[in-house]
């Protein structure tokens, strides 16, 4: 899978008083790309937990490029980077759905930890599930 999409609406709370998107939904908008990327490879987010693997965010980053406003439908791509060894880095863009307008870019970098919460590298359910085996 080279990247994965997924819609979401913005509601009024997402939005400050000039009715722009705050910047910390941006965040929360990573997280339903990248849960819904899992889920549709077969193996959602709480599977991984069960199996004591916990991928908690150690980098995240974003360049907003265009406002997101109160009721635009946002279309969420999601892609694996899969240059990166030790962990997990995911791309995305957020764009409008009418026009796919890139309203912005980010990654998230996640560290892979078992049970104990020592760093492992991801196993290989994982990476056999997005293909780098």
């Amino acid at each position: 899978m080279n990247s994965h999409r997924t819609t979401v609406r913005v509601i009024y709370g997402d939005t400050d008083n000039m009715g722009i998107a705050y910047h910390a939904n941006y965040f929360r908008w990573f997280e339903i790309g990248r849960s819904e990327m899992f889920r549709d490879l077969g193996l959602a987010y709480r599977e991984i937990e069960k199996r004591g693997i916990y991928l908690p965010v150690s980098e995240v980053g974003c360049k907003f490029t265009a406002p997101v406003r109160y009721d635009d439908l946002l279309v969420i791509e999601t892609a694996l980077d899969t240059s990166v060894r030790g962990g997990m880095k995911f791309n995305y863009r957020i764009l409008k759905a009418e026009d796919e307008t890139v309203l912005a870019r980010g990654f998230t970098k996640h560290a892979c930890l078992n049970g104990n919460g020592k760093v492992v590298r991801p196993p290989a359910f994982i990476m056999d599930l997005i293909g780098k085996n």
